[in-house]
């Protein structure tokens, strides 16, 4: 009894020791992941002189060694005042809502057909998104853009829009999430019950794969967010440029206000990183749906 005792606090002694060890890992590489953005936000707050002269904030008399007085939030004042960042601001809000909201129904509306519906084509159609998958997008800038332009939809939001609305990565992440977790015996129960196909869709399936639609609207708004190349191409209007190309029209032709340029960045991280804090529950879990073999 007292080896068997003794056996179970060396394993309980040995447990805490690597845990001790994950944590101090894991503390360690939170430190060095959130290094650049503490330098980012410190240099959003300084002016060219302060930029060059202090890796961080000002050092000075103040609290802590730091000289409060020199901080300033005149890069922030000027993005709003005279760059018209917050129009960008509003830009990029509607092209990634617009597009995430849509990009998801429909990537889910493909996924649930290529999934659950038997017709003829449907392998050919999957061979099909599973193919797209593996052309680079930068070889369909060129045919993009002439096929935007027989449409007339050239500087236009929709031109930015309609491209990105069922892409194959999306209906493939939906197809495989509803083979894992849609039954397909809970659909044939509700057509028995006289159900309509768009009904079963919104009203059974949507909230079985709640999860993964979370998560995939995160991804889409990321992407949409972040889009820099395509709003260059189909965009001629400045005042219809989004966050991302607004920030990168700020540099200067012999001069360049780093300040101003970080607090542009900040103005582009802030909502995200506040986005995925909100979110980082339904994203993982969204992640993790389609890991399970229903």
């Amino acid at each position: 009894m007292n080896s068997n005792k003794q056996l179970q606090m060396n394993q309980r002694t040995v447990a805490q020791i690597w845990l001790t060890v994950i944590y101090f890992f894991l503390i360690l590489f939170s430190v060095i992941t959130l290094i650049p953005f503490v330098w980012m936000f410190s240099a959003a707050l300084k002016d060219n002189v302060d930029f060059f002269s202090s890796l961080f904030l000002p050092t000075g008399d103040g609290f802590l060694g730091i000289a409060w007085d020199r901080l300033t939030l005149k890069h922030f004042h000027k993005l709003f005042t005279e760059k018209g960042i917050g129009q960008a601001v509003l830009n990029s809000v509607f092209l990634a809502s617009s597009t995430s909201v849509l990009a998801t129904i429909c990537s889910a509306m493909g996924g649930y057909a290529l999934s659950k519906y038997k017709f003829t084509g449907r392998a050919f159609i999957t061979t099909m998104v599973l193919s797209a998958l593996i052309i680079p997008g930068p070889l369909l800038l060129a045919p993009g853009y002439q096929l935007l332009y027989n449409l007339g939809l050239l500087n236009s939001y929709a031109g930015l829009i309609l491209p990105h609305l069922a892409p194959a990565f999306g209906v493939f992440l939906f197809r495989q999430t509803m083979l894992n977790s849609v039954p397909n015996e809970s659909l044939e129960s509700a057509r028995m019950d006289g159900a309509g196909e768009i009904r079963i869709f919104f009203t059974m399936v949507i909230p079985i794969i709640r999860p993964m639609i979370g998560a995939y609207l995160i991804i889409t708004f990321l992407a949409s967010w972040n889009n820099f190349i395509a709003p260059q191409i189909v965009l001629q209007s400045p005042e219809k440029f989004p966050l991302a190309v607004a920030i990168n029209n700020l540099k200067g032709v012999y001069a360049e206000d780093y300040g101003m340029l970080m607090a542009g960045t900040v103005v582009s991280v802030a909502p995200m990183l506040i986005l995925f804090l909100l979110m980082q529950k339904e994203f993982i879990a969204g992640l993790t749906s389609g890991a399970v073999k229903g």
